[in-house]
């Protein structure tokens, strides 16, 4: 089986509980410590077997395989994935099984991470995300007053538009901002409009 490590949780004598991301579910496993097992970190890619105990709901993660990238060496390429895919764990916690949707979407932006900005790749996945669960509000009006807004938009958390006078936040352009909604490209988006939608986007999926 394959995944990504999207929580680790220590326990005792240094074991870990560890979730992982696969195509079917997420996984809660346990993982004792010991010398000859390699190292794992959060935001991974693995290839792995389960056991399970008759002493133990948790199966044993076993036979584990670390499935590299290059830019996992650029600290702040690794540090920004994971705070990414973090996010992850809190969104998907509370369910069981789950469509390859997730996990397809998150190897897409593993394998895209080094090939430009990863915070633009980011925002374009969470833009399919919110699509995908039809949370994406594309209508031209403000979620706080309810009034069209008819110049540049500012975002709050869920990537919902508001009036800037609303949320006195950083405004976004407002074509470049539907283009993404539309098409989840943030090809028009300034630099520092990515990082706003960055902020954003750490506050939770």
């Amino acid at each position: 089986m394959q995944g990504y490590i999207i929580n680790i949780n220590r326990a005792k004598n240094e074991d870990l509980i560890i979730t992982i991301l696969s195509k079917e579910n997420l996984q809660t496993v346990y993982r004792f410590y010991g010398a000859r097992h390699g190292v794992i970190n959060l935001g991974f890619k693995i290839d792995y077997e389960l056991e399970n105990s008759l002493k133990s709901s948790i199966p044993r993660l076993r036979d584990v395989l670390h499935l590299g990238f290059k830019w996992l060496n650029d600290r702040n390429r690794l540090r920004a994935w994971q705070d990414f895919i973090s996010l992850f764990y809190q969104h998907l916690k509370q369910t069981q099984e789950l469509e390859p949707f997730y996990f397809q979407l998150v190897d897409e932006a593993a394998h895209k991470w080094d090939k430009q900005n990863p915070k633009r790749i980011a925002i374009e996945i969470y833009t399919k995300i919110l699509h995908y669960e039809g949370r994406l509000h594309v209508e031209n009006i403000c979620f706080l007053c309810g009034e069209k807004i008819e110049s540049d938009i500012s975002i709050i958390r869920g990537y919902l538009p508001t009036h800037k006078e609303c949320s006195h936040t950083y405004s976004i352009n407002r074509n470049s901002m539907f283009e993404l909604y539309q098409n989840s490209s943030s090809l028009f988006l300034t630099d520092k409009e990515i990082d706003r939608l960055w902020y954003v986007l750490l506050e939770g999926l």
